[in-house]
């Protein structure tokens, strides 16, 4: 996805949160940067949970998360 749809998508899910806090989404996302403000980040892998917490906590378990975060320079 380019910049700007992502900015769309983005700005979406922005709106859909703000219209009503209680909402619970479920997002997939392909460029971390989408999800990096959501309340609860799960990782998954191999069919399972592998870390969740906020994007502040996953980075500083410096688990699967930092690692696919570092390695895609912060997208």
């Amino acid at each position: 996805m380019d910049s700007y749809n992502e900015q769309v998508v983005q700005e979406a899910l922005e709106r859909a949160q703000d219209e009503d806090p209680s909402r619970t989404s479920v997002i997939i996302a392909h460029r971390l940067s989408t999800i990096r403000s959501c309340d609860v980040i799960c990782v998954i892998g191999k069919g399972r949970v592998m870390e969740s917490g906020t994007h502040a906590e996953l980075i500083q378990q410096r688990g699967v998360y930092y690692q696919m975060y570092t390695h895609n320079g912060s997208s």
